[in-house]
């Protein structure tokens, strides 16, 4: 186990197969070019660390992620530059979230209270979330005359279809952790007390899983998606390739064997 410190925003942690990114950016973790900068830093570790099967992403803040900075935004709207300004801000937004979409190992949100606007865009963006059941989810940004343009509009309605994400987001309509399980926001909600070590479990249970089949995976659900992609097709392409990869014929092989030693047990 070692740790290290990126930065003063994101600190990291690695944990056997896991690295803990955890957002430390007083007080609510707002977005801005320096914590995204960092952010896209931590996931070039993760990516490049074959050693690294799981990236956990939480907060050590009074919220998750409370989307865009505040400060940020008025600057925005106090030129005449600031429609240019804040369009490029959401297109680092996005180009962030669309690389941990597509990053080749599993991604995990722990989301201990508010994750509202560019914060739970952050967490849809993850493979995986976890959520307190009194935490607070949402992209309001309808109700300043906005939307949410860092991915929320087309993941939302991807994971939950068009009924639940018209229903968020049209609204701004603002929930909890226990009604996001329900709606499929999140996979899972529990109570506050109990949500980091659980999510601590099971992000050591993914990260027992070898990457390569962890990436490949993900390759594979994305494709059931793009109507350009054969997933059918990149199926066979993915299990040929991971036949083929040492991790696989080791586990493989340790499998087998220990079948083989239960049914000689089993015969005796």
């Amino acid at each position: 186990r070692w740790a290290d410190e990126m930065g003063t925003l994101v600190g990291t942690e690695r944990v056997g197969h896991v690295l803990v990114a955890t957002l430390s950016r007083p007080p609510v973790n707002a977005l801005d070019d320096t914590l995204i900068a960092q952010l896209h830093a931590v996931l070039d570790i993760a990516i490049a660390d074959e050693g690294v099967a799981v990236l956990h992403i939480r907060s050590d803040q009074r919220v998750f992620c409370a989307g865009a900075d505040l400060a940020l935004i008025r600057n925005c709207f106090a030129t005449p530059q600031g429609p240019d300004a804040m369009t490029e801000v959401v297109r680092h937004m996005q180009r962030l979230y669309q690389r941990l979409e597509a990053a080749p190992l599993a991604t995990l949100a722990e989301i201990g209270a508010a994750a509202l606007g560019g914060g739970l865009e952050l967490a849809l963006a993850c493979d995986l979330r976890v959520a307190a059941l009194d935490a607070t989810l949402g992209l309001p940004e309808a109700a300043l005359g906005l939307l949410p343009g860092a991915g929320g509009t087309q993941r939302l309605t991807r994971l939950c279809g068009p009924g639940v994400a018209k229903r968020l987001i049209l609204g701004a309509e603002v929930i909890n952790g226990a009604q996001a399980q329900q709606l499929g926001i999140v996979q899972w909600a529990l109570p506050r007390d109990q949500l980091a070590p659980w999510t601590r479990e099971l992000a050591a249970r993914l990260g027992s899983i070898p990457k390569a089949a962890l990436a490949a995976s993900k390759r594979c659900i994305a494709a059931q998606s793009d109507a350009e992609r054969d997933g059918y097709d990149e199926e066979i392409a993915e299990t040929r390739m991971l036949y083929n990869h040492p991790e696989t014929r080791l586990k493989v092989s340790e499998f087998l064997a220990r079948s083989a030693s239960r049914h000689r047990k089993e015969m005796t």
